[in-house]
């Protein structure tokens, strides 16, 4: 086993990430989803290439599962835009947390799925690996850092016993 795990999340390219997150809440009951916009995003690294990850996302919970709505906000290379245009949405990628990011990023590379896009958020480090081919869509893989894992569990109790007030909420 090469240590993917069961995704833990599933996300979406939006046009507009208020709109979208209103919708879900609206529309399918998921949330209350938390937007971060502008998230600072460091040491970005697109096909081997440097670049530039300039997006915003809002996090709810659908169920038992995370769902993250993501706007691109740049018009250069990154995976949103290698999918799609800053005007259409579709499924984007599944999240995986993984006990040793290089260890697995390295035996999916070997099994022909190569890193993508690798990018960091504070002391999160995020690899984006392209199973396009197999799946398509891309597979998003981080480490069970602390601060991430506090972040999953307050969006998911945020949701028990959620009335549907305030369905978007600016973190």
């Amino acid at each position: 086993m090469i240590g993917l795990g069961p995704p833990v999340q599933i996300a979406y390219a939006v046009p507009d990430v208020r709109v979208a997150a209103a919708r879900w809440a609206r529309d399918l009951g998921a949330g209350p989803f938390f937007l971060r916009e502008h998230i600072p995003v460091t040491d970005v690294e697109y096909r081997g290439e440097p670049g530039v990850f300039d997006h915003s996302s809002a996090y709810g919970q659908w169920g038992s599962l995370m769902i993250e709505l993501l706007q691109d906000h740049g018009d250069g290379p990154s995976v949103v835009r290698e999918l799609y245009e800053p005007h259409e949405s579709g499924l984007h990628h599944t999240a995986h947390l993984v006990e040793d990011l290089d260890a697995v990023t390295a035996a999916l590379d070997r099994l022909g799925f190569p890193l993508a896009q690798r990018a960091a958020a504070g002391s999160t480090r995020i690899h984006f690996v392209d199973s396009l081919a197999a799946t398509g869509h891309f597979w998003e893989l981080y480490e069970p850092v602390a601060a991430l894992v506090d972040f999953y569990a307050a969006v998911a109790a945020a949701a028990r016993d959620w009335d549907g007030s305030d369905p978007v909420r600016v973190v």
